[in-house]
């Protein structure tokens, strides 16, 4: 079939012989094959399939771009699929509930093969027992199931074109000499990231057609106006609502498009608190490349960016918010491990400028030092080491300060420059690359690498006659800008830590915050990240079932100290939030309980009641979406009173106690906040959690 034709489900063997001796027959359409997983020696081999794509956009080249939005998992064993809700075949159009009706021919069995509703003992694994018809047998292949579901449908994390190679920037696709390689053959083994998965038909020569990098990450694309006329306007264009076709643009107002990819390495894949640091193999927790590539007519300008964990043996114990790092293994022991993986960035990149944002005081103090040490001992004149203190010069959210990190290394953009090809070739190549990094590779390193390319962009524009050589980036284009890099670094965050990021939107304050994130089941996820990468798994997964009840355990006891563990985290994100001559007192997790939002469809509305010495923010957390759609901030000197009583309800007895905040707005009072505390004991009234 073409390109854009939908795929018969076809199964992994090529023994065309075998499949015509059991009759196969066709279940449905899908859109591609991810690959093959066991995942307990006891449960069969799943065949996972592309159910559903989502089109994301075009790269030069009109080569399409989708990401995975449902999958189909097929059990390779005598068991029968379930109601796989997959588009029935035209073709076949007798469906799956006839099989008696079906009849082969040569072209139905040449490597268009199709999944059997039977698969005999033939299936090649490793391990070949049958399933026990245990209850917790059931249940734990129920949960697997939903996990694997949840970690392909919920992630928004999965993208694959059939024409472009997601894996390798322009610059080393234009270093390959021009072959007719099939897509798979060219790819960087880094971000391949099913490779392993699908490995049975990589071993076949004629297989080809079947095999789709999968990438994990993130892509983004948009076409941009150069228009200094126009103001801000989201509701005329958003890049999570793409504009109609119908829209005109004016031909005096030059466009491009941009397009941000990123790609997340398949070596120490893992979560937050389960990955940190190297391995012995150099590989580091959260390693991504990300590409920004511009395109304008004929020329296609791209430029890529690193992020990783620091190249040091370190870790964060505990399921407490934000565990305090230590290091666990000595200078010594870390030297050849450092240095393999910095031998490995300058074989792909030839030069590393190391941008180290950990704060240089405190608790993240210990991994700054050590990285220093680590490249001092290196002492390779292709690193440079950059320090800057995010924490300390953003301090209040004020994040345009990252203009004194970018103004300092400026020259060193210009240097590194970038690569710029055309329709006759490689005009010039990119040299070298920025490794950024803070504790987690999340916000800060998503900030940085955000500015660093706003300058690399707006140097490109300016170079091909897009821009004027004095103007920034218009105001819509770089709102549009800076949300294509919220949305990166939140798509990376949640691959990384399992909740959205900081996103910062203009002057919008737009505070992601999963109280529960730290509560996850790494375990699961490790385990899946572990399997699909071929890393042997040590523990067996009836001990990680047991381990998620004692987690469940573990995670009830933490809600009794509930108040606690969000004090930490607000105290953390009050770092970001209080300018210098503010001192943070405080912060609660309540429940807005203001009787104007209470109706038919009313929803506790969780609410951040933060506290300074001279103000306190009321901020409204949507869970629908995970994070703070508003906020507001009032001077203590606009308080009037503080009242404690009984939740105002508009039907029936009250059931908590609420605590009022009146202030006064431009000098004029009957202004009211009303909050109760988050109960989670039906007993109690909330009325004591206010006396503190």
């Amino acid at each position: 079939p073409g390109n854009k034709q939908k795929l018969d489900i076809l199964f992994f063997f090529a023994a065309t012989d075998l499949l015509l001796a059991w009759n196969p027959i066709c279940l449905g359409l899908v859109e591609g094959v991810i690959g093959k997983v066991q995942l307990h020696t006891d449960l069969p081999w799943w065949l996972l399939l592309i159910r559903q794509k989502a089109l994301i956009g075009k790269l030069p080249g009109d080569h399409e771009v989708c990401k995975i939005t449902k999958i189909a998992v097929i059990p390779l064993s005598e068991t029968e699929p379930q109601d796989l809700e997959l588009e029935l075949c035209k073709k076949h159009h007798f469906g799956i509930n006839k099989p008696e009706k079906i009849t082969q021919s040569p072209d139905d069995t040449k490597f268009l093969l199709k999944t059997l509703t039977q698969i005999k003992s033939n299936v090649s694994a490793p391990n070949k027992k049958k399933i026990k018809e245990s209850k917790e047998k059931e249940k734990l292949e129920k949960r697997l199931l939903e996990e694997l579901f949840k970690m392909f449908m919920d992630s928004d994390s999965f993208y694959y074109s059939l024409t472009y190679d997601l894996t390798n920037s322009v610059q080393r696709q234009s270093a390959c000499e021009k072959t007719n390689l099939p897509l798979w053959r060219k790819v960087d083994d880094r971000f391949f990231w099913n490779k392993h998965m699908i490995e049975d038909l990589i071993s076949i020569d004629v297989m080809d057609f079947w095999i789709i990098p999968i990438i994990q990450g993130f892509v983004q694309i948009e076409e941009l106006v150069v228009n200094y006329s126009e103001s801000s306007d989201d509701d005329k264009s958003s890049p999570e609502t793409p504009p109609q076709e119908s829209t005109c643009v004016d031909d005096i107002h030059p466009t491009f498009l941009v397009a941000l990819i990123s790609r997340r390495s398949r070596h120490r894949a893992g979560m937050r608190y389960k990955r940190r640091g190297v391995d012995k193999n150099g590989n580091v927790a959260n390693y991504v490349e990300t590409e920004q590539l511009i395109h304008v007519h004929n020329h296609t300008l791209s430029f890529i960016q690193t992020r990783g964990s620091v190249p040091v043996f370190w870790s964060q114990v505990g399921y407490r918010y934000n565990p305090r790092p230590r290091l666990d293994k000595s200078e010594n022991e870390t030297v050849s491990c450092f240095r393999a993986h910095f031998e490995e960035q300058l074989k792909n990149y030839k030069k590393q400028v190391i941008i180290n944002l950990v704060d240089q005081t405190g608790r993240e103090k210990i991994i700054g030092d050590a990285y220093l040490k680590q490249v001092l001992l290196y002492n390779n004149a292709n690193l440079t080491y950059v320090s800057f203190d995010f924490h300390e010069h953003c301090r209040g959210m004020k994040f345009e300060n990252v203009q004194t990190l970018t103004d300092a290394i400026h020259d060193i953009i210009l240097d590194m420059k970038w690569c710029w090809v055309d329709q006759a070739g490689v005009i010039c190549k990119q040299e070298g690359i920025f490794r950024v990094n803070c504790m987690d590779c999340l916000d800060r390193t998503n900030v940085v690498q955000a500015a660093i390319a706003r300058v690399v962009m707006e140097q490109q524009l300016k170079k091909l006659g897009v821009m004027p050589p004095e103007q920034p980036l218009p105001v819509k284009c770089n709102r549009i800008y800076q949300i294509i890099w919220a949305n990166n670094g939140d798509a990376i965050s949640r691959q990384y830590a399992g909740t959205a990021a900081l996103k910062v939107k203009a002057e919008e304050l737009l505070l992601y915050i999963t109280f529960n994130c730290w509560f996850l089941v790494w375990c699961f996820v490790d385990f899946y990240l572990d399997l699909m990468q071929g890393i042997p798994v040590t523990e067996d997964l009836y001990s990680i079932f047991t381990k998620e009840k004692e987690h469940e355990a573990l995670h009830k006891e933490n809600l009794r100290s509930h108040q606690e563990l969000i004090s930490q985290l607000l105290q953390s994100y009050m770092k970001l939030l209080l300018p210098d001559d503010e001192k943070f007192h405080g912060g609660w997790a309540l429940i807005d309980c203001d009787p104007s939002l209470i109706d038919a469809t009313h929803k506790d509305v969780d609410v951040l009641l933060l506290l300074s010495n001279s103000a306190y923010y009321v901020a409204y957390y949507d869970d629908e979406i995970d994070k703070v759609n508003q906020y507001q901030r009032l001077s203590l000197e606009a308080l009037e009173k503080i009242e404690i009583g009984p939740e105002p309800t508009l039907f029936g007895k009250p059931k908590f106690s609420c605590m009022r905040l009146h202030y006064k707005y431009k000098e004029m009072s009957g202004y009211f906040h009303t909050l109760r505390a988050v109960v989670r004991n039906p007993e109690e009234d909330g009325k004591g959690l206010f006396h503190m």
